[in-house]
């Protein structure tokens, strides 16, 4: 066997031109006995610790590098034809340092050098050398292209400048033999350039694929990136199909004339060491206040400070229960997580910035109770802190924040303020190509009729199979065609191989992480499409390294509870906050009970209502069972049915135990929640509570080992807490049954709370929630429907745009709701705020009058034209044809009146007299258009039917004909 290893290698991480994925790379080194392999992505590290974690694990040695892109001037430059096609540069971190530098290289391409690509340069080469191995690369490296020209003496000038910057130990001229014109001069040109300048050479296949047979994969991967048909003679190729994963064997054949630039392969590989530093934690530095001894004292500290606000008598309990949390949060080195945390909440909510009470597992922490992170009583709900943090199995805590959807990057930019820019970014995530998607995709490449793809796309269901393999063994419909048809065979087949590749890369929609030191020290990072920075590795990638990730969720409800709080106080006077909303509301659950809670959140889908209706909730606790119940498990095994006739008496609550009484008395003997199952193994088998949660885990998980052994521990403790036997082992069955269906408690009574709240203010306030939740969804013509369908049957009246009432966004106005101008199409902000200047000042009379007022550069014709279509200069009193009529002209004497006013000719009368001639249309009395006409206007520029509906005529006779109106 000759020893080789592949050091120029593209995995499905060079999006859309790499068809080899990391599991089969890996595979591959291991099946032909490679001992290493390298990944060198195209300008990008994004696959980077996948790749490490699945060559340690597979006794393969990983080599990270990347074949990053040299601009063949500044990496500042960006004139088209000229910059736009950088040279090639494959580099291999050979340590820690190396690794590091890679890294910087790699963000600076992206963040600074990017024009098409992403681009480095000299300058930056020569500054971050240190650590790194470099080879020549492709026919598109530097020296290549110059030898491919002819031009010897500026290959040997490049080369001499990476001998002196890398060294020449860490430059390696790179041969290539894939059977291209010119690749055997040019790989004997390079041998020349190597004994001129003492450098050593080295063998690499730039692999694309894995085998041969994939070359045709690989090619489909580049039309679906440049959007080419395989048809097409000019599209992106590879001329051959030598790029595949070549065994030491086949690599010294193809290179019998430069044995020693195998062997180079192997010496570089032996040379590079990096490893990332997996199971430490890397936390950034919270600086506490002077006259603390450390992170763990200010925290104490900042609980205790905060016990009496929180709790005016503070219980032994609670003594008890903060002491152990504190204790577990030392041990386990997390206070300054809990002190970050703490502190971007206490900021957004001192800003006014909208935050939920919690999410997640995180509940269950009285601690962050405390601190202000959550807002419900972890003691008063029975949520567990060990199921959020457990000492038996440490893991980075997780605070899941909900922040107002508007201002959410308010608080991120706090947080990059007070840690430094380049310690803070959000996080990357990857668009991967689903079985339809590849279906479709490679269907259209392959040349397919759109139909025909359609009607093998629509045959695919997600109920058949995860994968496409599954889905079409399960779908005889798509497994006969796939036999009967050669063609659709091949699609279905070349589909199942780039299926769960990443086609894009775009930005998590919450993830944001935080570093000790400068991001660069640890990750890549990349610029994302809004500007802003992002890590290229993805959330999985960064916590597993050890680094803090924080979910900074943006929370649509949050958005319309704040509206709703300026709302009422607007149109009522009364002051409300999230924290003050009362508990116990009659009219709430008077509300909730109806089941007419469009609108409010997790309540509003038919089913939901429907199970409202049933349950008859009366306090918070029936509204957490609810959002747990409400799940395709509990609803299909019966589960839900049996709860309700428990409720309301039907049914007998019995219990296999009495000691499991107090646990399930809540939920009527059922075991609902992961909470339960932690209380019953911590109180009848004698587990500690971090232990319990390790047996939710293994349920959770189906371990039957762990399982097993955690059964005999059960029933032992059972049996020394006087149950017998037998009643123990039914128990634990009981348990493992129900731990399918079992949900978070803790993440289930944030939620139910954010309901209670939206319930509240519908019930209490319904115009200015109503208002609050239309502005919300101004964007969805179809949302807007149903909301404003909903204000109709609660009777709360729609009034039109209206340029003398309309405020930006939709407001109360009596006891009925006014449409804001922004849902008026063609309209933008800039628009709206020349309107609303104009309004404060006094009303507009007439169309000329608004023509003349607000500003036409910011108020174009097609906005003016889209307020009269839609009914808002009803208040002057002048019908829609009318002003559409005089539009024209009105624009006209508009301009005309600005332009004078702009040159002076005004200054010696006022503008009224000016335009005293100005002429008006009659006072209303003008023909207006048909109700038919007016409804489309109001179809085609706010989306709905506002005044009325097309079908109104025939209401009664639908009603008479038991049809749907």
């Amino acid at each position: 066997m000759t020893d080789f290893v592949h050091l120029h290698v593209h995995s499905q991480y060079s999006l859309l031109d790499g068809a080899a994925s990391i599991e089969r790379l890996v595979a591959e080194a291991v099946a032909t006995g490679q001992r290493a392999v390298a990944l060198t992505d195209h300008g990008v590290m994004y696959g980077a610790f996948k790749f490490y974690q699945a060559a340690m694990a597979a006794g393969i040695k990983p080599v990270i590098g990347c074949e990053v892109y040299v601009a063949k001037r500044s990496r500042h430059d960006r004139e088209a034809k000229v910059d736009d096609d950088p040279y090639h540069l494959v580099l291999l971190a050979e340590n820690e340092q190396g690794y590091k530098n890679l890294t910087k290289l790699v963000s600076l391409g992206h963040l600074e050098g990017f024009y098409y690509r992403p681009r480095v340069d000299r300058e930056l080469l020569a500054e971050y050398a240190d650590g790194l191995i470099a080879l020549s690369a492709c026919f598109s490296g530097e020296i290549p292209t110059h030898l491919l020209a002819g031009n010897y003496a500026a290959a040997e000038e490049a080369a001499a400048w990476y001998r002196e910057v890398f060294g020449p130990r860490n430059f390696f001229l790179e041969l290539q033999n894939q059977g291209l014109e010119g690749q055997r001069k040019l790989n004997r040109d390079l041998a020349a350039l190597a004994r001129a300048l003492d450098l050593e050479l080295v063998a690499t296949n730039d692999l694309h694929y894995i085998k041969r047979e994939d070359a045709l994969v690989h090619d489909v991967l580049l039309c679906i990136q440049t959007g080419k048909t395989i048809n097409d003679p000019q599209r992106l190729k590879f001329p051959t199909d030598e790029f595949y994963f070549k065994t030491g064997e086949e690599m010294a054949r193809a290179f019998s004339e430069f044995p020693q630039a195998l062997k180079n392969t192997v010496a570089i590989a032996e040379r590079c060491n990096f490893h990332f530093e997996v199971g430490k934690h890397h936390l950034p530095d919270y600086r506490t206040p002077p006259g603390f001894e450390d992170k763990d004292a200010y925290l104490a500290h900042l609980c205790r400070e905060n016990l009496p606000r929180r709790y005016p008598r503070v219980t032994p309990e609670v003594e008890e229960r903060l002491a152990y949390e504190l204790e577990v949060i030392k041990k386990t080195g997390f206070a300054g997580y809990f002190l970050i945390v703490g502190d971007f909440v206490r900021y957004a909510k001192a800003q006014g910035i909208p935050v939920g009470p919690g999410r997640g597992s995180g509940a269950g922490s009285l601690v962050g109770y405390l601190l202000g992170i959550t807002e419900l009583d972890p003691l008063e709900h029975q949520l567990l802190f060990e199921r959020f943090l457990n000492p038996e199995r440490i893991s980075m805590p997780d605070f899941d924040i909900d922040f107002c959807f508007e201002r959410r990057g308010e608080v991120i930019e706090y947080v990059k303020e007070k840690y430094g820019r380049d310690h803070v970014a959000q996080i990357i995530t990857f668009g991967t190509m689903a079985a339809k998607a590849a279906v479709r995709d490679v269907g259209r490449v392959l040349g397919f009729p759109y139909g025909e793809v359609d009607k093998i796309a629509k045959l695919i269901s997600h109920t058949a199979g995860s994968t496409l393999e599954e889905i079409v063994q399960n779908t005889p419909a798509l497994a006969s065609l796939a036999r009967e048809d050669q063609q659709v065979g091949r699609l279905l087949q070349i589909a199942k191989a780039v299926e769960g590749f990443p086609r894009h890369a775009s930005t998590h929609a919450a993830g944001v992480v935080i570093t000790p030191k400068p991001l660069t020290e640890y990750v890549p990072l990349a610029r994302a499409s809004e500007g802003e920075a992002t890590t290229q590795f993805p959330m999985e990638d960064l916590e597993a390294i050890g680094l803090l990730k924080m979910d900074f969720l943006g929370l649509r409800t949050l958005t319309v509870l704040r509206d709703t709080i300026a709302l009422v106080k607007a149109s009522t006077g009364k002051e409300y906050t999230l924290a003050t909303v009362p508990s116990g509301d009659e009219a709430t659950y008077r509300l909730l009970c109806s089941g007419l809670t469009q609108g409010v959140f997790q309540l509003e889908s038919s089913g939901m209502r429907r199970l409202l209706v049933q349950m008859a909730p009366e306090r918070l606790e029936d509204l957490i069972s609810l959002v747990a119940l409400y799940r395709p498990g509990p609803l299909g095994s019966g589960m839900v049915e049996d709860f309700i006739k428990a409720r309301h008496g039907e049914k007998e609550v019995t219990y296999l135990h009495p000691s499991l009484t107090e646990i399930l008395a809540p939920t009527y003997g059922i075991i609902l929640y992961q909470e339960q199952v932690m209380q019953i193994c911590h109180r009848l088998g004698g587990f500690t509570l971090a232990e319990a949660d390790l047996v939710r885990r293994a349920m959770g998980k189906k371990q039957p080992e762990v399982l097993a052994a955690m059964r005999e521990k059960f029933v032992q403790g059972a049996q020394e807490r006087g149950i017998p036997r037998r009643t123990a082992e039914e128990i634990f069955h009981l348990m493992e049954f129900f731990a399918g269906y079992g949900f978070n408690k803790s993440h289930s009574a944030a939620y139910a709370l954010i309901a209670y709240w939206t319930a509240f203010f519908k019930a209490n306030y319904p115009q200015a929630f109503m208002a609050a939740l239309l502005t919300s969804v101004m964007g969805n013509s179809d949302k807007v429907r149903v909301y404003i369908e909903e204000c109709r049957r609660m009777g709360i009246p729609i009034f039109p745009p209206d340029v003398n009432h309309s405020q930006e966004r939709f407001t109360v106005e009596g006891n009925g709701i006014r449409v804001g101008l922004l849902a008026v199409k063609n309209l933008g902000s800039g628009a709206i705020q020349a309107i609303l200047e104009e309004q404060a000042k006094a009303p507009f009379t007439s169309l000329y009058d608004f023509c003349r007022r607000v500003d036409l550069r910011a108020v174009n014709k097609r906005a003016v034209e889209s307020l009269v279509r839609v009914g808002a200069f009803a208040s002057t009193g002048h019908t829609r044809r009318a002003m559409l009529a005089q539009l024209e002209e009105a624009f006209e004497l508009g301009h005309r009146y600005a332009a004078q006013l702009a040159s002076g000719q005004l200054s010696l009368f006022g503008p009224e007299d000016d335009f005293s001639a100005t002429p008006e249309p009659g006072g209303g009395t003008e023909e207006e258009y048909p109700p038919s006409a007016l409804l489309n206007m109001e179809k085609e520029y706010l989306g709905v039917y506002l005044s009325g509906h097309p079908l109104e005529p025939w209401r009664e006779k639908f009603a008479a004909n038991r049809i749907p109106a």
